[in-house]
């Protein structure tokens, strides 16, 4: 039986953090500034990571 990887359970609970923060961050910051239609652009959303790592 294989004995579970912590450090990577570890990795990607930190790299869900940081996205949920820099996720907040860029809601907060949009609410202060309000974004018109024009400049608005529809599936401008983050890619999704290379390299899957």
């Amino acid at each position: 039986m294989a004995k579970p990887n912590y450090q990577f359970e570890k990795r990607q609970r930190e790299l869900e953090k940081k996205r949920k923060k820099a996720e907040k961050e860029r809601k907060k910051a949009s609410d202060a500034e309000p974004v018109s239609d024009s400049e608005a652009r529809p599936g401008q959303g983050n890619p999704p990571p290379a390299g899957g790592e």
